[in-house]
């Protein structure tokens, strides 16, 4: 059975904004979640706790970094939190203020999914 997909904020938007192969990439990605798996390249984003396990993918291109968090633990869907193109050039570490943004968008998945 595949999941319904809900795009919070910005995600879809700056999604389309990413270069083909990195789109390519973050949709596989995505799609593999709808039915119930998750891609090699994914791995939990660390920090988020609470049950709802937040999946980052990640894909480099042009010498940039594209991230997508995701979660499948709320409700029936797959709720696309955050999408970014990473602006640090040091170390991996996700920036607080991106780690703000997806605490908020994991809170108004779980109002959407009422819980």
């Amino acid at each position: 059975m595949t999941r319904g997909i809900e795009f919070l904020g910005d995600a879809l938007e700056v999604i389309k904004k990413f270069p083909v192969k990195t789109r390519v990439s973050m949709g596989h990605a995505l799609h593999v979640a709808q039915q119930g798996d998750k891609v090699l390249y994914a791995k939990p984003l660390k920090g988020m706790g609470g049950g709802a396990m937040v999946m980052e993918v990640c894909d480099d291109f042009g010498g940039n970094t594209f991230r997508v968090m995701y979660t499948v633990k709320i409700g029936s869907k797959v709720y696309v939190l955050h999408a970014f193109q990473k602006k640090s050039k040091q170390g991996i570490e996700t920036s607080k203020s991106e780690i703000d943004v997806v605490k908020a968008r994991l809170k108004k998945a779980k109002e959407m999914a009422g819980m």
